[in-house]
């Protein structure tokens, strides 16, 4: 598994995969994954968004 400690300064396309990965097969929920990764929800949410990706809740991942 990617770590996601350098979350901040990760390239966005790298950060989304090990995102998303985590997501489909660690974590039920972006709540879970920032809580266990003691991650800012708002600052991932918004560096993926500037990237041009969205946290679609339904499918519990970035698209």
């Amino acid at each position: 598994m990617m770590s996601l400690e350098n979350y901040s300064t990760m390239e966005p396309f790298i950060l989304l995969s090990a995102v998303n990965m985590q997501l489909r097969d660690e974590y039920s929920s972006l709540e879970e994954l920032c809580k266990v990764h003691d991650i800012n929800q708002d600052e991932l949410v918004k560096k993926l968004k500037a990237a041009g990706f969205e946290y679609v809740k339904e499918i519990n991942q970035f698209k």
